[in-house]
């Protein structure tokens, strides 16, 4: 007798059908194959993302440092464009407080968005408390339907 197999990698012998038993042990043995291949792929798309996320992040520290070099290079043209109406140490000290100034609502628009109240990770939450039930097969359990 040969061997064969069906689309779904059961094993099929001419003309003789499985037993359940057997068939059971097959959808056991493949459920969990496919739970570890599901799982490295999670692990390979991962990997991937953080990379993806590493050099945004390099590229960005990278115009962060060529920005702020250009930044300094305009505040002092704007510095010596003043330095026509006024001395060049008072047109500098008004360029100074008003890039500080600047700089300050940024940091108080930055620290707003930062406060406990407005760093909320609910769904993520809600999510974490479902996977446990859905691993072992209990999709309805921990639902809660307030989205």
């Amino acid at each position: 007798m040969s061997d064969i197999r069906s689309p779904f990698n059961f094993r099929q012998t001419d003309g003789q059908q499985e037993s359940i038993p057997e068939l059971l042990r097959q959808l056991a043995e493949q459920g969990s194959h496919l739970a570890q291949q599901q799982v490295s792929l999670v692990q390979a798309e991962v990997r991937e993302s953080v990379n993806d996320v590493k050099l945004a992040i390099g590229a960005m520290a990278a115009a962060a440092v060529v920005g702020i070099a250009g930044l300094g290079v305009l505040l002092m043209g704007l510095a010596y464009l003043l330095a026509e109406a006024m001395d060049l140490w008072l047109a500098t000290l008004i360029v100074a407080a008003a890039t500080l100034l600047g700089a300050f609502l940024l940091f108080l628009g930055g620290r707003k968005k930062m406060q406990a109240g407005s760093l909320h990770a609910e769904r993520t939450r809600r999510t974490l408390e479902r996977a446990p039930g859905a691993l072992s097969g209990n999709s309805h359990e921990g639902h809660d339907h307030d989205r």
